[in-house]
Formats: C-alpha cells, sequence, structure tokens
C-alpha cells in the first residue's frame, strides 16, 4: 500500500503493478457508491482482446460508503480512496490521471461494461491517426435497464452518437480516451467549478478544441448502459446536470449562434424551439377554447414528429412500435426541458456570470497563488460587473 496526502486527508492507494513498463493505455475509472454497476463493469474490461500487461487500471473510490473500493480489489492495478465526502467525476479522474503511466489515457463510466474489442480499438486509432488528440464512443443498442423510460433515455444517447461520426467539439468521459499530453496542455478536467456530475467532460473538450486539439467520435467503439432511468432523475439531469451548464457553456463561448457549437445541431434546437412553442400554445388553446390554436398546436407537433421520423423508427427496428409511440411524448419532455433549462441558463449568465469556484479558491487565484490542478480563470462577463464598472 502507498499512502498519498490529497486535500480532506490522507488517501491510500492499493497498488498490484501490470507486469513491465511499456503499458499502451491506462483505464480510469471513477466510482461512487457504484456497488450495483462495478462488479460488471470491471468483468467487461477484464475480457478485453487487448493483452493485460499492455495496460493498466485506476479505479478512483469518490467516498462510496458500500464498498466500491473492495468491489475493485480483484481487477484494478490501483484503488485510490478519497476520504470524507465525494468532490465529483472531475476531481477523482484528475487523481487518477496523476498516477496514470500508460501515454494515452481511457475515462470509462463506472456503470458501462465496454465491449472486448473497445481498448484494443482506441490504442489501434491513436496509432492510427497520431494527429487526433481525443477519440470517444458511442453506447450500443442492448441497454439492459427495462422500461420505457431507461430503453428511451439510453437509445436516445445511443441514436445521436451513431448518427454524428467524425470530427467533434466536445469529449465524453463514459467511453473516451486521450492523449496524455493532450490533458496536460488544457490542465485536465476542471474540479473547481465543476463539483458534481455535469459536463466537465464537455468542458474539457472545449478546451481541447479552443486549443487547437482534434477531437473523434467512433461510434464503432461502443459499450453498454447499465443505468436504470426513472422519469424523476431524466429531468433533473436535463435540467440542472446538463442543460443549464450546457447554455452557460455556449454563452462563455460566444457559440449560441455557430451551426455546431457543443455539437448542438440546427435540427435539435430547431425542435426544441418547436416543441416548446407547442407547449404555450397548447396551453393558450385550452385557457381559451381557441380551435384555431388547437390546430396550431397539432400542426407543430406533426413537424417535430415528421423531423424526428428516423429515431421513431429506429426505435420500432430495436424495441418495436410501443416503444417508438411511447418515447413520442418523452422526447418532447426532452425538449421541453432543454428549453426551461436554455432560458434558466441564459439568464443565470446573464445575471452571474460563469460558475465560481469556492471563495477562497477564487482569492488564492487572484493573488497568484500556484494550485494544482490549475484553477481555470474565466471573465465574469454578466450584469452585475457591467453595472458597477465605471463608465
Amino acid at each position: 500500500m502507498r499512502e498519498y496526502e490529497l486535500a480532506g486527508g490522507p488517501t491510500g492507494v492499493l497498488a498490484n503493478e501490470p507486469n513491465g513498463s511499456g503499458i499502451d493505455l491506462s483505464v480510469i475509472i471513477a466510482v461512487h457508491n457504484g456497488g450495483s454497476f462495478l462488479p460488471q463493469c470491471l468483468q467487461a474490461l477484464a475480457a478485453s482482446d487487448l493483452r493485460r500487461d499492455c495496460w493498466e487500471l485506476i479505479v478512483v473510490d469518490d467516498a462510496s460508503t458500500d464498498g466500491s473500493a473492495l468491489l475493485a480489489a480483484e481487477h484494478a492495478d490501483v484503488i485510490i480512496r478519497l476520504p470524507n465526502k465525494a468532490r465529483g467525476p472531475a476531481y477523482a479522474r484528475n487523481r487518477g490521471f496523476e498516477v496514470s503511466r500508460a501515454p494515452i489515457v481511457m475515462f470509462c463510466d463506472a456503470d458501462v461494461m465496454v465491449h472486448p474489442d473497445v481498448l484494443s480499438s482506441f490504442v489501434a486509432f491513436f496509432r492510427k491517426m497520431p494527429w487526433v488528440s481525443a477519440v470517444f464512443g458511442s453506447y450500443d443498442a442492448q441497454p439492459p435497464a427495462p422500461g420505457v423510460v431507461s430503453q428511451f433515455r439510453n437509445l436516445l444517447h445511443h441514436y445521436v452518437h451513431q448518427s454524428s461520426p467524425g470530427e467533434a467539439e466536445t469529449f465524453w468521459a463514459g467511453c473516451g480516451a486521450i492523449r496524455r499530453e493532450a490533458l496536460i496542455d488544457v490542465e485536465m478536467f476542471d474540479e473547481w467549478h465543476y463539483a458534481r456530475p455535469e459536463i466537465e467532460d464537455i468542458d474539457m473538450g472545449r478546451r481541447l478544441r479552443r486549443a487547437g486539439h482534434r477531437i473523434v467520435l467512433r461510434p464503432e467503439i461502443q459499450c453498454t448502459h447499465m443505468k436504470h432511468w426513472t422519469l424523476g432523475n431524466v429531468v433533473r439531469t436535463d435540467y440542472r446536470s446538463r442543460g443549464i451548464p450546457w447554455m452557460r457553456s455556449l454563452l462563455q463561448e460566444e457559440a449560441l449562434v455557430e451551426f455546431h457549437a457543443l455539437n448542438l445541431s440546427f435540427k435539435e434546437r430547431f425542435c426544441t424551439g418547436l416543441a416548446a412553442l407547442a407547449t404555450v400554445v397548447l396551453a393558450a388553446a385550452l385557457v381559451t377554447r381557441s380551435r384555431t390554436l388547437l390546430l396550431a398546436w397539432l400542426g407543430l407537433v406533426l413537424t417535430v414528429i415528421a423531423l424526428n421520423l428516423r429515431f421513431y423508427g429506429f426505435l420500432r427496428d430495436v424495441r418495436g412500435f410501443r416503444q417508438a409511440i411511447a418515447s413520442i411524448p418523452l422526447h418532447f419532455l426532452f425538449y421541453n426541458t432543454a428549453a426551461v433549462a436554455g432560458v434558466t441558463g441564459y439568464f443565470t449568465h446573464i445575471l452571474f456570470g460563469e460558475p465560481s469556484a469556492a471563495p477562497e479558491i477564487e482569492a488564492e487565484a487572484s493573488l497568484g497563488v500556484q494550485l494544482w490542478p490549475p484553477c481555470p480563470r474565466r471573465p465574469a462577463n454578466h450584469l452585475w460587473r457591467r453595472i458597477a464598472e465605471p463608465r
């Protein structure tokens, strides 16, 4: 056992070094109370067709209370235990990266099972494409969690990634890999502003692109997502953890009008606007009992459905007609949640600017104190600052 002194107290690191020192890939899993999924995740990695002495497995236990670290002991080469309280995946992944040794670092969520060829595919891709700094894959079309909501959510993610191969504007840490020097270049994940699961991987991806690095989505590199979704956690995730911070990132980059800003296609933005407008029109029609407004609502709904016929056809092909029909209202809920989150994020950004780190961290950074990882400096371009500035 090696002992590391990290923020918050001593951290135990259990190490069984892989054979040899010339490993190709470091696989990092950040887990917080992932006991229900972690064993399957680790078993899938163990079944990889990449020789075991070519990669190392680092599991970062983010203050779990369910014994996740013990579950990882059978497979992991390094286990990092973060004490006291969970600090989020950005912090945990950074700690794993700091002890990794390979030139390529792969991040994998604890609730996914990678296909056997994933690790070898990442290594082969970077060898063939030396000009690419990061690559990520996709969920497959076989999510095991039952229920209409879980199937819709997991298959939507699969469909979006399968429909968008090639150059990407973001990074996905659920099943993605990056060159060591590129991650160092952008100063790793932003653990100061993302203290819980949000869009920390998307933020890191946009900093990669801004620094001139290339990111590629390869949809044939696949994993199975085991997460069970409920309607409540879908809405919470889309609103608080994705929609609001995503909008603030777009505003920070002044990229709202860019065609593929943060991989948001024009069609998706258009459908979001139409679905939100349909909800407003329906409410007005019910209040006023207007047949004209009701017909307008029907027209908007049919337009959104028509624009997404390929997606619904995909759902019919893989899960049947009932799943496809049941997914339509869930899709409208997805669009409406995104619209509300976008409006909330817009006004939050205008009023308060970017999310702030803890006050003591901001103070230390402003005084030039060296922090590790560095605390990204973000311009406070918000309404209160403009009001306070002298003219």
